[in-house]
């Protein structure tokens, strides 16, 4: 081969670069999420703290439901969800979620900034002091 040992050094060096964020991490735990705050007024004065859905659900496909609810409210003129228990919300980010979430940074902004995602909510929606 010509050069052959160059090419050898090369590749190695070449393979410990790749490697090395993986290399470096062996045995170290992942990250955990942030612990999101549920201390908020209006959630203490519930007798039963519960959410549109099932914490699990809402974890997973809050982004999804809330989608749904805007196809829903803006294109079908619908204006109330009945969730898989058969009560009744609003369909609105403002008078359902941020009726009990009103604390945005500690509760949506937590999770948003940890998953690095900037989701388009808050271009319409602020936290109750506009929009709609």
């Amino acid at each position: 081969m010509y050069k052959g040992g160059g090419i050898i050094v090369g590749l190695t060096v070449f393979c410990l670069v790749a490697t090395a964020p993986f290399l470096l991490n062996i045995g170290r735990a992942a990250e955990s999420g942030p612990t999101l705050s549920l201390d908020t007024p209006a959630i203490h004065l519930l007798s039963d703290p519960s959410c549109v859905e099932s914490a699990s659900y809402m974890r997973a496909e809050h982004m999804r439901l809330l989608a749904e609810w805007r196809d829903q409210a803006v294109r079908e003129g619908r204006s109330e969800y009945v969730n898989s228990a058969g009560a009744i919300f609003a369909l609105s980010l403002e008078e359902s979620c941020l009726q009990c979430h009103s604390n945005r940074a500690e509760f949506c902004d937590a999770c948003h900034n940890y998953a690095a995602v900037e989701p388009y909510c808050w271009e319409c929606h602020d936290g109750g002091a506009t929009g709609s």
